[in-house]
């Protein structure tokens, strides 16, 4: 069935005249007598009871106005749906995120991405790094946020910004609250490290730290989370380098500290496939690199305005 022919019927059906709805249709009454004939051989049944100048529904005919109104109408609104998620307008996205990206700016990112597009919906994955790179080879997320140097062959990174990486002591650890630590005064301390299988470039930079300082770790704990690195420290298991952004986790028994005379960073991007061409990834990627510039801007700002 043609949906023209559903037109022709719901017009001629509004109007009760062929004169009429021949006009308002933009066509000659021939056409229109052709269609709805067609239309009752197609369905088998009489619509229209008619004379040379009016026309009136039957009752199979009045059931199917109310049938062709629907079906129309969904199908203008698939059209509407398709031309929104063209536009980036409505879908959904898929991402995933580290365990530590919750207190960095993603969720900010999110809020402003929603607030901006209503009609989109955004599903958070916790993964490890390596699980992200995976799913987004794979095509079973659309993006991900997690802790890469260099991004893999065919793959798209925005950076959002490196954090460096501090101490984080047991509370009642001798050296806990003071204002700058000494790596090389932990030597002999046993480590909690982030397992290396999870997120290589997180284990490779504490080491980076470590060797820096002069240190050896003696690895006691290898975890899979930041929190849970965190929460081995708080019961007295070690003592550990995470990003600084792991304090705003509010775990009790900890105490941060910045390193002295070490320069480490933790690195954190967006990442996606290069060849990817979905209009909702694309705005959300020029979402969070205006709020990273933006974010970028306002800290320097802050910092001219502060005293020397």
């Amino acid at each position: 069935m043609k949906t023209h022919l559903l037109r022709y019927f719901v017009v001629l059906a509004e109007e009760c005249h062929f004169g009429r709805a021949a006009q308002r249709l933009c066509i000659t009454q021939p056409p229109l007598s052709m269609a709805l004939k067609a239309l009752e051989e197609y369905l088998g049944v009489v619509l229209m009871e008619r004379d040379a100048k009016n026309v009136r529904l039957t009752t199979a005919g009045e059931v199917f106005l109310h049938e062709a109104r629907k079906v129309l109408a969904q199908i203008q609104y698939a059209g509407e749906v398709v031309r929104s998620v063209a536009a980036g307008q409505e879908g959904r996205l898929d991402i995933g995120i580290t365990g530590s990206m919750v207190y960095r700016k993603v969720p900010d990112f999110c809020r402003a991405f929603r607030a901006a597009r209503p009609r989109v919906e955004l599903c958070l994955h916790e993964m490890s790094t390596r699980e992200q790179l995976q799913a987004i080879a794979s095509g079973q997320i659309h993006c991900g946020f997690l802790n890469i140097g260099e991004p893999p062959q065919g793959m798209r990174t925005l950076s959002i910004g490196a954090e460096a990486f501090v101490c984080c002591l047991p509370a009642d650890h001798a050296q806990a609250g003071v204002a700058q630590i000494d790596l090389r005064s932990l030597a002999h301390e046993s480590w909690v490290m982030f397992a290396r299988e999870v997120a290589p470039a997180n284990y490779d930079n504490v080491i980076t730290c470590l060797q820096q300082a002069g240190i050896h770790p003696q690895t006691r704990h290898a975890a899979r989370q930041w929190l849970t690195v965190m929460a081995l420290v708080s019961t007295g298991q070690g003592v550990a380098l995470v990003p600084d952004c792991m304090r705003h986790a509010g775990m009790s028994g900890l105490s941060f500290a910045p390193l002295a005379g070490v320069d480490a960073l933790t690195p954190a991007v967006m990442a996606w496939k290069a060849e990817h061409a979905n209009p909702l990834l694309q705005a959300f990627a020029e979402l969070v690199q205006e709020q990273v510039l933006g974010s970028m801007s306002a800290l320097g700002q802050r910092q001219k305005q502060s005293p020397s």
